[in-house]
């Protein structure tokens, strides 16, 4: 078989050596997002751990990033208004139902949207669920989400035909006409309910992290780039002179 030329070598080397460079980068981009992700899940945890802080106000609204601020523990006192309730399917550990999303108008004035929990299909009406609505002043605490606007996978929200697939605060607040809500919505914990439902307390706090694996993937990919450099380059040269 014949030998590749020092010319074809030399392109060869070039590409090796190109794509090698890039499998090192991409190994240490995945090794600078699995620091990100750790101080993600630290910073989590800290959060869902601490004690409540009132919940933002309109006064905080401005340039607030729900995002950045997404699990944090929060507490807000005020009305809950069951007339308009949402229901939005989901999948919980209880099995496939409805988180159910009630506006609370606080006692400062404001409104803030509250999932309350999981009610399973059987019990989507009210009267299935509870003896009575909710009446009178109630203390809500809970973990601060970003609002999941447009729908959920394959599957766009519908208002008009009360069709729910995610959380959008901004949709169901507009379909509800209850004018400006905080730009997010609370997981409240677990509490006693009237008829057991909804169950609150379900938020499920994961996140993947597989970006070890995927370091050691590229770098490993690396390593043979670099193993084929040393053939070509090194081997092939005491090839010509032997």
């Amino acid at each position: 078989m014949a030998r590749p030329s020092p010319a074809k070598r030399g392109l060869l080397a070039a590409l090796l050596g190109t794509a090698t460079v890039l499998f090192i980068a991409l190994g240490v981009w995945q090794v600078q997002r699995r620091a990100w992700k750790l101080d993600l899940i630290a910073t989590v945890e800290r959060r869902i751990h601490a004690e409540p802080r009132p919940a933002p106000g309109p006064a905080e609204w401005p340039g607030f990033s729900a995002p950045a601020e997404a699990y944090t523990r929060v507490r807000v006192a005020g009305t809950l208004l069951d007339d308009r309730e949402t229901l939005v399917q989901a999948v919980t550990e209880l099995g496939p139902g409805f988180w159910l999303l009630v506006p609370l108008r606080t006692d400062d004035g404001w409104t803030v949207l509250v999932n309350r929990g999981f009610v399973p299909p059987d019990r989507r009406a009210a009267a299935d669920r509870q003896a009575r609505p909710s009446a009178g002043r109630v203390t809500v605490t809970g973990l601060l989400r970003p609002s999941e606007p447009g729908g959920a996978f394959l599957r766009s929200n519908d208002p008009a035909g009360g069709r729910w697939f995610s959380r959008d605060v901004a949709a169901i607040a507009s379909a509800r006409g209850l004018g400006p809500v905080a730009p997010y919505f609370i997981d409240a914990d677990a509490a006693a309910s009237p008829g057991g439902y909804p169950v609150g307390g379900l938020t499920v706090v994961a996140f993947r992290n597989s970006h070890l694996v995927y370091a050691l993937t590229w770098f490993g990919l690396a390593a043979m780039g670099l193993a084929g450099l040393w053939v070509l380059l090194v081997r092939g040269a005491e090839a010509e002179d032997a």
